[in-house]
C-alpha cells in the first residue's frame, strides 16, 4: 500500500501537468486566431485582399448570409469588389479543438457590395480554422448568417 500512494501522486502530477500544457498551446492557438481574424478585418477596413488571400487555404468555402456559396478565388475576387465605409467585428470568440479552431463572432459593415449596391450588414459568422502541416493557420470555411435589427 505504501508503495501505490507516490505513484498515484506521480500519476496526479503527470495529468494535471498534462491539462495545463494543453490549456497554455490552446491559449496561444487562441491567440494567433484572434490576430488572424483582426488580419481579416484589416484587409476588409483597408480594400487590402493581400491581405486576406494568405488567410484562405486552397479549399477554402464561404457560405453567405444570402446562401450563395463561393470558394477561394471567388471570396477574393468579391472582397476586392467590396468597398467598405465602416466594418467591426464585435464579441471575437475562439475556441481551440486541437489542430482546429473555430472563430464565432459579430459583423457589422456599411458601404457598397461586389455589385455596387449599398450594403448594410449586421451578421454572425462562424470561422472554421485549421493549422496546416507547415504550422500556420488558414480559414477553410466561413459562414455568415444575418442577424435581425
Amino acid at each position: 500500500m505504501k508503495r501505490i500512494a507516490p505513484w498515484c501522486v506521480s500519476v496526479l502530477v503527470l495529468a494535471a501537468t498534462a491539462t495545463w500544457l494543453q490549456a497554455q498551446k490552446n491559449a496561444v492557438s487562441e491567440k494567433a486566431v484572434i490576430g488572424l481574424e483582426q488580419q481579416w478585418l484589416k484587409s476588409q477596413q483597408t480594400n487590402n485582399t493581400t491581405l486576406l488571400e494568405p488567410l484562405l487555404a486552397e479549399g477554402f468555402t464561404n457560405t453567405s448570409s444570402e446562401g450563395k456559396v463561393s470558394n477561394r478565388a471567388e471570396s477574393i475576387a468579391e472582397a476586392k469588389a467590396t468597398k467598405y465605409t465602416s466594418v467591426n467585428y464585435i464579441d471575437i470568440k475562439v475556441m481551440v479543438f486541437g489542430d482546429t479552431a473555430i472563430a464565432l463572432g459579430n459583423f457589422r459593415a456599411k458601404g457598397t457590395d461586389a455589385s455596387g449596391k449599398p450594403l448594410d450588414a449586421n451578421e454572425r459568422f462562424t470561422d472554421t480554422w485549421t493549422k496546416m502541416a507547415n504550422g500556420k493557420w488558414q480559414c477553410v470555411a466561413s459562414h455568415q448568417s444575418p442577424i435581425k435589427m
